[in-house]
């Protein structure tokens, strides 16, 4: 048997992603960079430290021109690591899209293939679901995380043996509560999966053929298929479908305001694991915080905890930024105050300002809060080039490219 495995890693395209608008609007949500780098890179990191894996393969819709810089850096980055990108002709969701390019991601004759959805941050345990996987002879090792009260419903939830982690149950969005075990869109399979995926595709054909109500126009076909809806669900009924259960961090990034969180989780990482990428603690650097080297930051200005400043940045005297990402040559004048808040590229943030959010635990699976029965966004989101002029206070808003913001605006989108 080989020891060859493969990681495929699922990048979407630019119709989905609108939640992460407005941010989306200029960069693909996987570049989007958190905690000084981008979304992507933090599972290609995990993956590149993952010996018997040689071979990266990113999936999408995306022009091919969007991934060739990045990749052609992350070749120089993980030297171990052969990273492709293949583009699907349409959507054809999470499995109808592995199906598709299953030649490529079977050359070689890879033994297991992780497949990661680029949307997720986790410390990607990887090695240990490997293990899991060769101690239990499974077929798929997906993994898990456990989440509070009624958050549960709004993914993917497992009712696994407590004994042997074996999956008895998988329902996506179920109406009602299951389990607090969710799916955390990170799983291990067996190169068997495609002819599961086969066996879905025929049966959801079948299905389409015998129901005189389906529309042959609207797009649906049995080609596109979703690997949790779809897969997931009959692979249940399978003796070797197991699910390791990470007591880490984790969380989507669905929204832009997600972000923020995702930031401070991956800050708190590498905090732990490699304090020398970060900022130095000091009396005005409370860790964890990212400065890029090309960034100037005055050192009157208090930064932290959780903050990553972009590259070319300007942090002005007297600023206070807390919980909050600034983006590439953003400017933040003197005396303004940034909480839990994302400063777009070119923006600038006039002096005495104050652009902020709500405060959120990170743990909190939901980046909206209601203010006057309205729901807003708990992190105020300034895009590229906006402008917050002097004295002005920006709360609980998203402001969309190239705005001036002259007066105080609160729980708004400002188009």
């Amino acid at each position: 048997m080989s020891n060859y495995n493969k990681a495929v890693i699922l990048v979407g395209g630019p119709s989905r992603g609108t939640r992460f608008r407005p941010l989306s609007l200029d960069l693909p949500k996987p570049l989007f960079e958190v905690a000084g780098h981008p979304l992507i890179w933090h599972p290609l990191c995990a993956i590149a430290k993952v010996p018997s894996i040689k071979e990266v393969i990113l999936i999408g819709y995306y022009d091919e021109t969007v991934f060739a810089s990045s990749i052609r850096q992350w070749a120089t980055e993980f030297p171990g690591l052969k990273i492709s990108y293949l583009r699907e002709y349409t959507a054809l969701g999470t499995a109808g899209g592995l199906y598709h390019f299953r030649d490529a991601i079977l050359k070689g004759n890879p033994k297991r293939i992780f497949v990661l959805n680029a949307d997720v941050c986790c410390s990607f345990p990887l090695r240990e679901m490997l293990e899991v996987f060769e101690e239990k002879e499974a077929e798929a090792v997906l993994l898990g995380t456990r989440v509070q009260g009624d958050a549960a419903q709004k993914f993917g939830c497992i009712v696994a043996d407590p004994t042997t982690s074996k999956v008895r149950h998988y329902v996506e969005k179920p109406e009602g509560h299951i389990s607090n075990l969710i799916n955390c869109g990170v799983y291990l399979f067996s190169s068997t999966v495609f002819s599961l995926i086969r066996t879905a595709m025929d049966a959801k054909a079948e299905r389409l053929a015998s129901d005189p109500t389906v529309d042959p126009t609207d797009g649906d076909s049995s080609s596109v298929l979703r690997l949790e809806q779809d897969i997931l669900g009959p692979l249940s009924d399978s003796r070797r479908f197991f699910v390791y259960e990470t007591r880490d961090f984790w969380r989507q990034i669905k929204t832009a305001g997600s972000a923020v969180p995702a930031n401070a989780l991956y800050l708190q990482k590498a905090f732990q694991n490699e304090p020398e990428t970060l900022a130095k603690p000091s009396a005005n650097i409370v860790p964890p915080v990212f400065i890029h080297p090309t960034a100037q930051v005055d050192p009157t200005a208090k930064l932290g905890p959780n903050v990553s400043i972009g590259p070319g940045a300007v942090i002005g005297a007297g600023v206070r930024i807390k919980e909050s990402i600034v983006l590439e040559d953003a400017e933040i004048k003197h005396d303004a105050c940034v909480l839990y808040s994302i400063i777009g590229w070119q923006s600038k943030v006039g002096a005495w300002s104050r652009v902020e959010g709500t405060p959120m635990a990170v743990t909190e699976h939901s980046t909206t809060v209601v203010k006057g029965g309205v729901k807003v966004q708990s992190v105020s989101i300034l895009s590229r080039e906006c402008k917050v002029n002097d004295e002005v206070r920006v709360w609980n808003c998203v402001c969309l490219p190239y705005k001036e913001l002259k007066r105080d605006v609160s729980n708004e989108v400002i188009m």
